[in-house]
């Protein structure tokens, strides 16, 4: 059984590499994105200048995989996060989903979901899971590049904060290589 397994396996590689339709392609993105906070100095009569939102994460991302039929992809992804409100550094490492709910002229609205391992190097924090979903839209640009404009949801699971995990809302931009 095993060596007819391995046969199929071997046939069905070796068919698909030396097809002339190709079933997808490879990629590389990368991403940039922040996360605004309450301004805990804020009041409603403010004469300091003081803002409602200020900065208070910064995420970056890099990551490879594989689109299929220019509908589904999957991808592996590193990163590093900073949320300078709580002096909290992680490295998520995660693996991903995208779907393209439309797309028009090579220009794509997609819904991504990922999950993995999130790793602190801090001794205050132990490592936990990390959990993400995002709405985005990728642009069509020159030759093979894209760009990137999304909106995340992230949750962290780090142990001593409400609840156990670290939760936001954050806005990026990046690109997509093809």
């Amino acid at each position: 059984m095993k060596k007819l397994l391995l046969t199929f396996t071997f046939l069905f590689v070796v068919l698909t590499t030396l097809s002339q339709e190709k079933l997808g392609r490879p990629f590389i993105t990368g991403d940039v994105n922040f996360t605004l906070g309450i301004n805990e100095n804020y009041t409603i009569s403010n004469d300091e200048g003081e803002t409602f939102l200020v900065p208070s994460a910064l995420f970056f991302r890099v990551g490879f995989g594989y689109e299929f039929q220019r509908r589904l992809a999957v991808g592996f992804n590193v990163g590093y996060d900073y949320h300078w409100n709580y002096a909290v550094s992680a490295f998520p490492t995660y693996g991903s989903l995208k779907y393209n709910i439309t797309e028009f002229e090579d220009d794509a609205h997609f819904i991504e979901v990922r999950y993995g391992k999130m790793w602190t190097p801090s001794s205050r924090y132990p490592d936990g899971n990390y959990f993400g979903v995002g709405l985005g839209i990728q642009f069509a640009g020159q030759k093979r590049w894209n760009a990137i404009l999304r909106l995340d949801y992230h949750r962290k699971g780090i142990v001593g904060f409400e609840n156990n995990r670290l939760e936001s809302i954050s806005f990026g931009f990046g690109f997509s290589f093809f």
